[in-house]
């Protein structure tokens, strides 16, 4: 286990891939949440969510995070989990979401598209995770 995500993690990840995210500050046991996520050039995992949102809210009180990554299914068997404390950051969010859409979404599609769009007009923030453990499992 270390801090840092190696090349073949960042091959992986850069993939259209659904993470689950985790958050910590709560009296149930943790909710993991499917999201779109990016890795940055400095080796954090960012995603945008909505500023009210519950998972903003219990990082407010406790920033610890984590997000799993897994193969999906009818590959080898992979997965990486990226631990830390999550930062809020109120700007980039609108510039984060396009980049997913598009990594996700096929936006040729009308109504794809039109989805973008009525996302683009609402509040989002991004939520970035700065890795303190990153874990992995790749089947031989």
């Amino acid at each position: 286990m270390s801090s840092d995500l190696t090349e073949d993690d960042l091959e992986f990840l850069r993939r259209p891939l659904y993470g689950f995210l985790t958050v910590a500050a709560t009296p149930l046991p943790p909710q993991p949440r499917p999201v779109w996520f990016e890795v940055t050039a400095d080796g954090d995992v960012q995603l945008f969510t909505a500023p009210d949102a519950l998972k903003v809210r219990r990082l407010g009180e406790d920033p610890r995070a984590s997000i799993v990554i897994a193969a999906p299914v009818g590959e080898r068997e992979r997965w990486v989990s990226v631990a830390g404390d999550a930062t809020i950051e109120p700007d980039g969010a609108h510039d984060l979401l396009r980049r997913l859409a598009e990594r996700y979404w096929d936006l040729d599609d009308a109504g794809r598209a039109d989805d973008l769009a009525g996302m683009l007009g609402e509040d989002w923030v991004r939520l970035v995770i700065h890795p303190t453990k990153v874990a992995r499992y790749v089947m031989p």
